[in-house]
């Protein structure tokens, strides 16, 4: 049997497979609490190794787009437990992604209107929210010009993300991920050219690992280490994300600094799939030397490519992401060799039409209906 499609052990979790099925924000909940759409949407998917779900805000503060299942009061948390239960009665495993978008907001979507928060008070330039247009219409805006904020308000965040990771565990996901990638809050700390505190939150690398590394061990004493994952981007540029100096060792410092810390596992995003720059060639294997523990990757994945880092050694798990949108049963699908399915990209995110249109009505493979 192909390495892929073999079990493995996450932490004390049995895996059936070694795919993971990546985070991916679809907008398709409405209250912000998921409903039986949301159920049938994991449950389809639920012979992935491990799903990890879309990014799920943990407060009102941390959310960017309308339509996003969060986790911050019970209602919440009642409606989660009918998913993680779900896709349980199919055999699979579920991560819950926290998420906290920092600056990545609009004032239409923060409690009294308020500005968004971030590292510092600079604007993502060009980089758009999705929230509520002036007519009164969900749409893309411009995100708002967020304030700084203060050390206690950081440590305050932290507490935000701790009881979040407490209502996932209530709601029956199985760990948490830590949502450290793609320009959202903790990588306005991380980042050098954005961060310009002077505080112990900025400057040297240290400091601006500070927030992430913080969060990281107060989730890890509430839940406890191998229920925790995090999600990083190296040298990503997503939404108004720079390059600057010492980028290289930040991210092997933070590697070396994760390596000590016995999480469940470090998740991998390559934003060259999304229309941004890749991991710099060669880096990947840099990361790896310096972190030692369960590594994941999600970038532009084939069957054979996910194979060939199984077997160098490279990553312990793939993760897939637009190719489950459009095969519930990508897993049967890679491992027979039958027909990967396009998704639709007009129906990816949103409440457009039928609130299943593109989200849980693509079939499962069958013979029978190939061309």
């Amino acid at each position: 049997m192909s390495i892929l499609f073999k079990s493995f052990d996450l932490a004390g979790i049995t895996l059936a497979n070694r795919v993971v099925m990546a985070p991916m924000t679809r907008a398709r909940a409405i209250h912000d609490v998921p409903d039986e759409h949301t159920v049938l949407y994991y449950a389809q998917r639920a012979s992935a190794g491990l799903i990890i779900s879309e990014g799920i805000p943990i407060s009102r503060e941390g959310c960017g787009y309308l339509f996003n299942p969060g986790l911050y009061n019970d209602e919440q948390v009642h409606a989660w437990r009918r998913v993680t239960d779900a896709v349980h009665a199919k055999g699979g495993r579920i991560f819950a992604q926290l998420w906290h978008v920092g600056r990545m907001s609009h004032v239409s979507l923060q409690p009294d209107g308020g500005a968004p928060v971030s590292s510092v008070a600079t604007v993502a330039a060009n980089s758009k929210a999705y929230a509520w247009m002036e007519k009164g219409q969900p749409g893309p805006v411009q995100a708002s010009p967020p304030r700084a904020l203060s050390a206690c308000e950081v440590q305050r965040v932290t507490a935000d993300f701790v009881c979040a990771a407490r209502r996932a565990m209530d709601a029956g996901f199985d760990g948490i991920e830590l949502h450290g990638a793609n320009g959202y809050l903790f990588e306005q700390f991380l980042n050098g050219a954005l961060n310009t505190r002077t505080d112990a939150y900025g400057g040297p690398i240290a400091n601006r690992q500070r927030f992430l590394l913080e969060t990281l061990d107060a989730l890890a004493a509430e839940i406890g280490n191998h229920r925790v994952g995090v999600r990083l981007s190296p040298f990503g540029r997503l939404f108004d994300m720079h390059p600057y100096a010492e980028e290289s060792d930040t991210w092997l410092s933070l590697a070396s600094a994760l390596n000590e810390r016995g999480l469940a596992y470090v998740h991998l995003s390559d934003q060259l799939t999304i229309g941004a720059q890749a991991i710099p060639q060669g880096f990947a294997s840099q990361f790896r030397k310096t972190y030692r523990g369960t590594l994941i990757a999600a970038g532009g994945f084939t069957r054979d490519l996910a194979e060939a880092a199984l077997e160098n050694g490279d990553l312990d798990l793939v993760a897939f992401g637009r190719p489950f949108i459009a095969n519930p049963d990508l897993v049967a699908r890679m491992q027979n060799r039958w027909p990967i399915s396009e998704a639709d990209r007009t129906t990816f995110y949103g409440l457009n039409g039928h609130p299943g249109q593109g989200y849980t009505d693509y079939p499962a493979y069958h013979k029978s209906n190939a061309n």
